[in-house]
């Protein structure tokens, strides 16, 4: 049983039957506002709060100073290996060509949790803030559409948050040309909100807020940054859209790694203030950014704070469910998930089989089960993904001397060394319960694997 037959095309094949290629529409500019479109969203608006009440304190700065040389290290990685493999797929694709077929298997199934969870979860936080923005027109939903199922409560299904997935849904359907615009304009208006939270809040810091600074310690520094790694799961989507983008050796690299700078100064420069303004220990809230201006008597500001939530968690979904769409596309392509899953529509251009069965399923989970509950799994998926990632670069160096690269890490090994060891550092300080649900779902993979993945691959009908 050959477990670790490798693909030697770095290009996407079309042996399989039913599949197409994907359009190539994305330029640097587009992956840029890509990647801040996923990035920049729930980390800010949600998770800060939490994270510095529970967690790291005024410290939560340092989190994201930690947590962001993490992403610099892998993000680095991730420019090589896009460069080199410029195709849909990501993690999963540059695996499969490095490691071999199962851990490429590992990697896909653990990307499509990490994708899966966290599109539930911001759906979930979606849906609080539009209900909040309809509350303050004195409009209200009846109970029993306002959340997931919970007899205690009264709820039955999350009427908002499967509306906004199925709406992104048919967005994506339309075509990456159109997906592209319409993210633009969202992040625009976010990342307008976020610099006007900045601009007004740093006049009501008060430095006595950030005493103590590590009110827990070191350690809850570092478990707020395994915490917060929830958010730059936006860079690992950018590199799915390798094989849609015009001149990929060029143009992914510059995506990644400017993405990944604009909003790493975004979230440390949004937690200096937010802790300034507001005593850590009240900022437990869901929403600590508009809670902060509510707190100062900002309450308009405050206003346009949950509008722009609702602009950034919406390009949060939209990055999540596309990435997703395109990691399922190519496991499909290579016959590790049904073969009708990479069907590309003639007229769009997209996988428009895989785009609405990840957004159905995606919708009734969100709307009928409280899957925000789960989102350390995003954390310890992505840090797994990136850890696996930065390891690639060192073997594909040793084993492929002879790919075009149109970006190479500096420093190899060392560099590519230290971010896998970051990764692993930050996955430790995840808790128990988090491994366990993670290495279930690895398992639970694994057996898909043995009993259809490995009988139905490409490359085992090839040998």
């Amino acid at each position: 049983m050959d477990l670790f037959r490798k693909k030697t095309d770095l290009l996407p094949h079309e042996e399989s039957g039913s599949t197409g290629r994907l359009k190539r529409t994305m330029g640097p500019f587009d992956l840029t506002m890509l990647g801040v479109g996923c990035i920049i969203g729930t980390g800010i608006f949600v998770i800060t709060g939490k994270a510095a009440a529970e967690n790291a304190g005024p410290g939560l700065m340092l989190s994201f100073v930690i947590a962001g040389i993490a992403c610099v290290l892998a993000a680095l990685c991730y420019a090589e290996l896009s460069s080199t493999v410029p195709a849909a797929g990501s993690a999963y694709a540059y695996s499969y060509i490095v490691f071999g077929e199962v851990l490429a298997w590992v990697l896909g199934w653990d990307l499509i949790l990490e994708y899966g969870v966290a599109a539930a979860s911001v759906s979930s936080g979606w849906s609080a803030y539009f209900q909040g923005l309809l509350a303050g027109f004195d409009i209200h939903l009846p109970l029993a559409l306002t959340a997931a199922f919970d007899s205690t409560k009264g709820t039955v299904i999350d009427l908002p948050a499967v509306c906004i997935i199925m709406l992104i849904t048919l967005l994506l359907s339309l075509g990456a040309k159109e997906t592209v615009r319409f993210n633009f304009i969202m992040v625009c208006v976010k990342v307008g909100v976020v610099l006007l939270f900045i601009g007004i809040g740093i006049f009501y810091v008060k430095p006595a807020n950030w005493t103590p600074f590590l009110p827990y310690g070191f350690s809850g520094v570092l478990s707020a940054a395994a915490i917060v790694f929830f958010a730059y799961l936006g860079f690992d989507a950018i590199s799915t859209a390798a094989e849609e983008v015009r001149n990929p050796q060029r143009n992914m690299p510059i995506g990644i790694i400017a993405s990944l700078a604009i909003c790493t100064i975004l979230y440390i420069a949004v937690s200096v203030v937010l802790t300034g303004m507001v005593p850590y220990t009240q900022l437990g809230v869901s929403d600590p950014v508009a809670f902060a201006l509510r707190f100062i008597h900002q309450d308009f500001v405050a206003g346009l704070i949950s509008l722009g939530a609702i602009a950034g968690m919406t390009t949060v979904l939209l990055v999540l469910l596309y990435g997703q769409t395109r990691l399922i596309f190519s496991m499909s392509r290579d016959g590790l998930l049904p073969v009708f899953l990479s069907k590309v529509n003639t007229k769009t251009q997209t996988p428009i089989r895989s785009t609405w069965l990840v957004g159905s399923i995606i919708a009734l989970a969100s709307g009928l089960f409280p899957l925000h509950a789960l989102t350390n799994l995003t954390s310890i998926g992505t840090l797994f993904a990136f850890a696996v990632v930065s390891v690639g670069v060192i073997v594909l160096r040793k084993t492929r001397p002879d790919l075009k690269r149109g970006f190479t890490v500096p420093w190899v090994p060392l560099l590519p060394l230290l971010s896998a060891l970051v990764c692993i550092g930050l996955m430790i300080q995840l808790h128990i319960s988090t491994w366990i649900g993670f290495i279930v779902w690895l398992l639970l993979g694994l057996l898909i694997y043995f009993f259809y993945g490995y009988h139905k691959s490409l490359l085992n009908r090839k040998s």
